[in-house]
């Protein structure tokens, strides 16, 4: 099949991957979706080396349960080993033996076909189309944070950044709390927050320094953090996001000083991201700046990464 393969230093397109099929579901990727953790493996996060790419959308062509085939679906990127402590206890996206699609020991999305256990897939709705299933990993990362963090309505809360997973998490805490504002830094990206009725600036006020009971840092950047501190309350809580591959230096003295909970936050649950798309509660429609074929993948990760880029999707 064909796919793309990084080695570790580069990517490049292979025309005759080898695609080994184990005892899992074949998905059929029709489309998959370039995000920062991907741009961030290109620069050595995570030491991975194989097919790239954890959102999709696909067609199951082969698999068990013979049900699945012809479905579309969605997957989850974590496969543990099914025996470990954490796997017992329904963590498996915590099993220290877990692979994880695109990004550790498991090939991804950026290829013609993928492999996952059937327990993993998600099949979509009839009325969410291949463009918006695509988005269900990282709206399912946006969930997370409701499903980590009780959220009081009356709460005040900052999203530090933009990005393509900002604007989800924005979209989902607007359906939760009045009060929320995102702290951007790219002119049309914090435009396009304010035309989906979301309150976004650039500049940071001094009011806003410690003003808020919740900040989710989702900047992708390594000045995020920082930002995240500074706007926090006293005994405010701080959702870390960001997967960064340069190394950086954080002071967490203001936390222990202000005694800030610290929260890491990482893969959700697929269902009310699912939901939510089917239900039009976020609207993912103005956030793809281009689809590329796999031959086209120098110019795709090249739009990836320019500044004012949401997402740029792959069709194998």
């Amino acid at each position: 099949m064909r796919a793309l393969y990084f080695d570790g230093e580069k990517i490049r397109l292979e025309p005759e991957y080898p695609f080994n099929r184990f005892d899992e579901a074949i998905v059929r990727v029709v489309y998959a979706g370039i995000c920062g953790t991907d741009l961030e493996i290109l620069r050595g996060y995570a030491g991975f080396s194989g097919v790239p790419g954890h959102e999709f959308v696909g067609v199951v062509e082969e698999a068990v349960d013979r049900s699945l085939v012809g479905r579309r679906v969605v997957g989850e990127i974590n496969v543990g080993c099914g025996v470990c402590w954490m796997c017992v206890r329904g963590l498996e996206r915590h099993c220290p033996n877990r692979t994880v699609l695109g990004i550790k020991g498991r090939d991804g999305a950026f290829a013609e076909y993928l492999r996952l256990p059937a327990k993993n897939l998600h099949t979509v709705p009839g009325d969410v189309g291949d463009i918006e299933a695509v988005f269900t990993e990282p709206l399912a990362a946006a969930y997370e944070i409701l499903e980590q963090v009780k959220v009081d309505p009356g709460w005040r809360i900052a999203v530090v950044g933009d990005g393509r997973l900002a604007n989800l998490i924005a979209q989902v805490l607007s359906t939760v709390v009045v009060g929320l504002r995102v702290f951007g830094k790219h002119a049309g990206k914090v435009g396009l927050l304010r035309e989906l009725g979301v309150d976004a600036v650039v500049e940071v006020e001094s009011e806003d320094l410690g003003g808020y009971d919740m900040v989710v840092e989702a900047s992708g950047s390594v000045t995020g953090f920082a930002r995240a501190v500074e706007l926090v309350k006293p005994r405010g809580i701080v959702v870390m996001k960001s997967t960064v591959a340069a190394k950086h230096e954080l002071n967490i003295a203001p936390l222990v000083v202000n005694e800030v909970s610290l929260v890491g936050s990482r893969c959700g649950p697929f269902k009310p991201a699912l939901k939510a798309l089917s239900k039009r509660l976020v609207n993912v429609s103005r956030l793809v700046d281009g689809i590329y074929g796999l031959e086209e993948y120098r110019e795709a990760f090249k739009r990836a990464g320019e500044p004012e880029t949401l997402k740029v999707l792959l069709k194998p």
